[in-house]
């Protein structure tokens, strides 16, 4: 049961970056939106004037660092079940924050809400089966 943990856990950090990081070069590439079809309208309740920022955190966290935990995880790496953990908590907390600033815009928010909460769940489990193979 352990191995399919990094398997899903894998594919699931996988997903998430394929997802985040054309989407974060995108804003990057045009921070007010166009290149992704969004409209800065939606940002007039948040902190931010345009998307570089958001754009930015995309790409790195939710996007190359989910790249690495999947790397990590399919290598069964003794650090996947911490990057699982934190990547998990990472996108919990972007979700919440994006509904928070310009709501419950789309299916995926609640699909990804899911899937941080599947990282966590899979990084704990993780972290507890590596932390028992070392006694």
């Amino acid at each position: 049961m352990k191995k399919k943990y990094f398997i899903i856990q894998g594919f699931l950090q996988s997903f998430v970056a394929l997802g985040a990081i054309p989407s974060g070069v995108l804003f990057l590439l045009a921070p007010d939106g166009s290149k992704i079809g969004l409209s800065l309208d939606i940002l007039h309740n948040s902190p931010f004037t345009d998307f570089f920022i958001p754009g930015l955190f995309l790409l790195m966290v939710n996007g190359l660092f989910n790249l690495a935990g999947a790397f990590l995880s399919f290598f069964k790496s003794k650090y996947c079940g911490f990057g699982g953990i934190g990547l998990g908590i990472f996108l919990i907390i972007w979700i919440l924050i994006q509904v928070y600033y310009i709501g419950l815009t789309h299916f995926f928010q609640p699909l990804f809400l899911v899937i941080g909460g599947v990282e966590f769940f899979l990084g704990y489990k993780i972290h507890h089966f590596n932390k028992g193979s070392d006694k």
